[in-house]
């Protein structure tokens, strides 16, 4: 289940991203100054993180919750958060 606020913030976040990747892949064909090109990508990255906020607080709030509750379910949510965690600090 996904709660529709969240989706509405994680759509609207997916699709600044686009733009701003179209915006980086012009910048780096019209060969743009490094820096300048630096700059764009860790800006994609830190809206990338805010994605990541959004998709995770959805995950807890819904998915997770629910395992916890789920008899059985409980040791999948807690492999599932690990393997997140993990990917996210590499």
């Amino acid at each position: 289940m996904v709660d529709q606020k969240i989706k509405k913030r994680a759509l609207h976040r997916a699709k600044i991203l686009k733009g701003q990747f179209d915006g980086l892949i012009k910048a780096i064909e019209k060969e743009e100054y490094c820096p300048t090109l630096l700059e764009q990508s860790l800006s994609i990255q830190k809206s990338l993180k805010s994605l990541d906020s959004f998709l995770l607080e959805n995950h807890l709030r819904s998915h997770v919750k629910h395992q916890m509750q789920s008899k059985g379910e409980d040791e999948k949510a807690v492999k599932e958060l690990i393997r997140i965690y993990n990917l996210s600090n590499k």
